[in-house]
């Protein structure tokens, strides 16, 4: 953590988010996720959240994204839970199907910086990742980065997410 500018703002970063408020957090994973979310599920009850699992539950080569994603996105849409959490094997799957749930705003996040600031300005409520992309200790930086922001709700940022929401009611 040096003095200059860079080492300064890699430091805020690092630990702006490290202190998220405990909430209620959905999780879903293909098998392409499976074991990444066994890892995730235990480090965030370790951290005190209450982790509501969509599936699977068991690894089935062949088990197909959409049947546990979208059961989650559907209770991040209807607050059950706060934030989600999708993994599938690229995670652009988890991300297409998320997205398909009106009320959810779904990214694939591969950089800390795209998860908070996704939820800051664009109010992401559910978080995109490839379990065969991104390893353990990356994800949990990606996932503290995420719980840890909230959407700036104001002006520009409210205008625009009311203009995304007007082309889904006008695809609808």
């Amino acid at each position: 953590m040096g003095e200059n500018s860079e080492g300064e703002g890699q430091h805020e970063v690092r630990f702006k988010y490290s202190r998220e408020v405990a909430m209620r957090i959905g999780i879903a994973a293909d098998h392409g996720g499976f074991d990444l979310k066994k890892q995730v599920v235990k480090d965030l009850e370790a951290a005190g959240h209450q982790v509501e699992d969509y599936g699977a539950y068991e690894f089935i080569a062949d088990d197909d994204y959409p049947d546990f994603i979208v059961p989650m996105a559907r209770a991040v849409a209807r607050g059950e839970v706060k934030r989600g959490i999708a993994i599938c094997g690229s995670g652009v799957g988890a991300c297409v199907a998320a997205n398909k749930i009106k009320g959810v705003r779904a990214a694939l996040i591969t950089d800390t910086f795209s998860a908070h600031q996704g939820v800051e300005d664009d109010d992401m409520n559910v978080i995109c990742l490839g379990g065969r992309v991104v390893g353990h200790s990356l994800v949990m930086e990606l996932i503290r980065a995420f719980l840890g922001a909230n959407f700036k709700n104001t002006g520009r940022f409210i205008r625009r997410l009311d203009k995304v929401r007007a082309i889904k009611m006008e695809e609808a």
